[in-house]
Formats: C-alpha cells, structure tokens, sequence
C-alpha cells in the first residue's frame, strides 16, 4: 500500500488556480478531517510575501466563497501554511522549500505553472535533493505541445521521478459524475450488455463555454481548441465512455483500458479533414444579453487560431465499429455546459400506428457535468389522457441528480480537485493519466492538426453566443445526425 504524503509543495501558490480551486481544497479536505495529522502546506510563488500577508490573502479566498469560513477550522488549517518566496526554477530557489518542510519527508509537488517552466523545477527539486523516492508530484495540462514535446517533458520527468510518482492531472476526471459514469457502466448489469454497436447509434460530448479567450490569449493563441480542450478533457471523456470493463480498479487496469481506445481512434486524412472536421473562430456578438468582442479584437491582431472544434472520431474495434463519436467544444457559446449524450437505437418496429409515429423517440442517456451534475435516462411513456386513433406516447427522463439527493442533507458540491488531492496523498493514481495515455492522445490530435495543414483547413467564422460555425451542424447532419441542444 503506498504510504500517506505529509506535506503539498504548491508552485504558483499567487496564481489563479491555487486562489479558486488548490487552496479551497485543501481547506475542505482539512475541514472533513481528511488532511493527515501534521501535514504541511507549503506555498511558494516568486511573489516576495510574508507568511502573515499569504494568509490573510487565503482567509480572504475562504471568506468570499458561498460556503463561508468556519474560524476554529481555520486556525488549524493556517498553522499547517508555511510561504517561501523563491524562484523554484534555481538550486538555490528549490533549496529554500526545505525550512518550509520541517520534519515532512514525503512531500507532493503540485505544479500550478506554465508548463514552460514543469523541466526547470523538476531539475532544480533533484539539485536541491528534494525529489526523493518517497517524494510525488503533480502536473496540471497540458503536458506538451505535441507529441515530440510532450516525450522531452515525459522524459526529463523519468530522470528525476520514477513513472509511479509521477500524477498528471485533469480535474474533469475529478468530478462526480465522470466518476459515477464509472459505477454506471461497471455496478450495473443493465447497461453493458446494451453497451455496444448493437443498440448504441452515436455517442456526444460537448464542452462549451461562454466566456472568451481573454487575456489568456498568448497561451491560447499557442494551443487553441484543439490542443487546449480536445487532447485532455474531451478524450479522456470519451475513454471512460467507450474502454472495456477492466480487470479491477487497480490503477493500471483502468488506465491499461483507455489506452486500448486511444490507439484505436482512427487516424485522420486529409478527406477526413475536410469531411469530419470544423474549426471555428469567435466573432463579436452577445452573451448572456452583453455585447462581446471576437477573438483577434482581444488577441489585439489577426490569427489562425481555432476557438471552436467539432468532428467525428471513430473507433476501430469490435464494441465501437461503426458507431460515430461526435466531439464538440468551443469559447463564446451561448451556455457553458458539459455533457455526454448516448444516444441509442430506435426500436426496429413500431407497434403503436400511425398516430403516435411522431411520438416514438430513441432512448438517450445524458450526463451532465456542469453546471449541474446529473444523469438522465429517457424512456417513453404512454401519454396520460385520451386520444383517438390508438395510444399517444411521451419521452420522460429518469433522473440520478446528485444536486436533488444532497439537496437539505447538508450536504455540498466539492469541488473536483478534492477528490484527485485526496487521492495523491493517497497515492492512487487511478483517475491520474499515465505517460503512455498522453503521448496516444497527442499522436491522434497531432494526426488531425496535420490533415487539417495538409487540407488547409481554416477556421470559419462564428457570432459569439451562437453554436459556432453553421459548417458544425452540417457536419454532423452529413451522417444524419443532430447536436442534442
């Protein structure tokens, strides 16, 4: 059994995700008792701050937040914050940590940086002698550019840290739902044997978001929809979707499962290209009854970058052929909304005559993310009332909202980050992404950005607060298909 951290390195700990997401999490954890006892947190950010300043910034994060701040847990929570000012990219800047670290021998780094800087800090970590085999530490996306950068980071990762202590984080997998997509698929006997190219038409995910680019844009500009979204999020979605039951849920079953995916995705072409793909790119518009500027007015000049990804991604084995995975995510959208949609099979005959023909709807099963965490089955019903001319037919859902069975129980939505910091101090790596994972991923989006260059590919332009370009919806409309809005 791997042995309990005792402390958190936070790199970046100024910086935006520690401010909503890390720092929060670890007081929610600390507030649940799951925090070890003695167990250090260990901010650092090149920011030259005092301990008393760093504090008073985070008690001000936890008092701003709906859930409010609790002082008793509090005064336990601070008194494990230590903050070291320091360019952790040096020897010398790795050597501070350690008067942070106290007596803590098996210290995990979280590094919320630029990935720029993910080889500079692992170098400096073995200088200074911190990455220890008892040591872990923690990778936020994107792990690379492509597939050629995305080996040289894996690669100076393996010099200092053996494959075992390495964590490389995407906070979807974190989520309630994603995990529940899990005990759905496995903890049922009712969906796997429906759970294939039988009875399953296509498969949806949708990643849509409303806010823009923003002064973001000199990352973004680099990476864009495809790179940003598609090669992490939205394929390790359609992973837990479409993987073989595995073994146990030892960590290297799981992930040995969504690496056969992975490497079954079918390669792009150039026809595919042009025939399966469309990149987008916002314009002015409205959301959320606001004017918004397009993408190059905020970048400050043109480019060619895409904001908006929709395709179809197939997968070539004996459970999947010939079902299409339509993926969708773009900024600027009208709602932000992240969902699965499984859309099943129309039944081959209907019995119930000609005046319920347009009643009859395929079963879909619907997950959703965020805003709200839930999973709906819909099934058809017979419409209450009377009618002439045979039986009327309705779709109704079947909920499993996690939001309504916490709702008055006092209970709260954590937040995903919860979940995968528990599980590094853990060390579970379960819902963690493996070396092979990431370079599958960046070999198949790599193949689409290079049909994409060979088929001159360019991105369409789109309203904000629409759907993106009208080419999204002929794309899938090409296979006889509908988005499900």
């Amino acid at each position: 059994m791997p042995v309990e951290a005792d402390a958190i390195v936070l790199f970046g700990a100024t910086g935006d995700l520690a401010r909503r997401m890390l720092l929060p999490s670890l007081y929610f954890l600390d507030a649940d008792g799951f925090l070890p006892d003695g167990f250090r947190i260990v901010a650092t950010a090149r920011g030259e701050l005092t301990r008393e300043a760093f504090l008073e910034v985070v008690h001000k994060i936890l008092s701003d937040r709906p859930e409010g701040l609790d002082e008793a847990i509090w005064a336990r929570f601070s008194a494990r914050i230590a903050y070291v000012g320091a360019d952790a990219t040096t020897p010398e800047g790795a050597q501070a940590l350690k008067a942070g670290l106290g007596e803590a021998t098996r210290p995990f780094f979280f590094l919320a940086v630029s990935p720029s800087l993910f080889e500079k800090i692992c170098v400096s970590l073995a200088a200074a002698g911190l990455a220890t085999p008892e040591s872990r530490i923690v990778l936020e996306k994107p792990i690379g550019r492509d597939l050629a950068t995305s080996r040289h980071i894996n690669g100076v990762l393996s010099e200092v840290f053996d494959e075992s202590q390495v964590f490389r984080i995407d906070h979807y997998l974190g989520k309630e739902t994603v995990q529940n997509l899990i005990a759905l698929r496995f903890a049922n006997t009712l969906f796997e044997p429906l759970w294939n190219s039988l009875s399953i038409d296509h498969v949806q995910i949708t990643v849509a978001e409303t806010e823009g680019v923003g002064a973001r844009w000199p990352y973004y500009d680099e990476y864009g929809a495809l790179r940003d979204m598609l090669q992490n999020h939205m394929l390790q979605l359609l992973c837990l979707v479409a993987m073989e039951p595995p073994a146990d849920m030892e960590p290297d079953s799981v992930r040995n499962e969504k690496v056969k995916v992975l490497r079954s995705l079918r390669r792009f072409t150039r026809v595919d290209a042009a025939e399966k793909s469309i990149r987008g790119q916002y314009t002015p518009g409205v959301v959320g009854g606001k004017s918004v500027e397009g993408y190059e007015a905020e970048r400050g000049q043109k480019s060619g970058t895409e904001t908006f990804v929709a395709l179809r991604a197939d997968i070539d084995n004996w459970r999947w052929a010939g079902v299409p995975f339509f993926l969708r995510t773009g900024k600027r959208l009208p709602e932000k909304r992240t969902s699965i949609s499984i859309q099943f099979k129309p039944v081959p005959h209907s019995i119930f005559g000609q005046a319920s023909i347009h009643d009859l709807s395929p079963n879909r099963l619907v997950i959703d993310l965020q805003p709200d965490e839930d999973i709906k089955l819909t099934l058809m019903n017979k419409a209450p009332g009377l009618s002439s001319g045979g039986m009327r037919l309705q779709s109704l859902p079947l909920s499993l909202s996690l939001l309504g069975a916490y709702e008055g129980k006092g209970g709260r939505r954590r937040i995903a980050y919860e979940r995968l910091l528990l599980d590094v101090i853990n060390g579970d790596a379960t819902l963690f992404v493996r070396r092979d994972e990431v370079e599958e991923a960046w070999r198949w989006v790599d193949g689409v950005a290079d049909a994409w260059a060979e088929a001159n590919i360019q991105p369409k332009p789109y309203a904000a607060g629409s759907w993106g370009p009208a080419g999204a919806f002929a794309l899938i409309e090409r296979f006889g298909k509908a988005w499900s809005d």
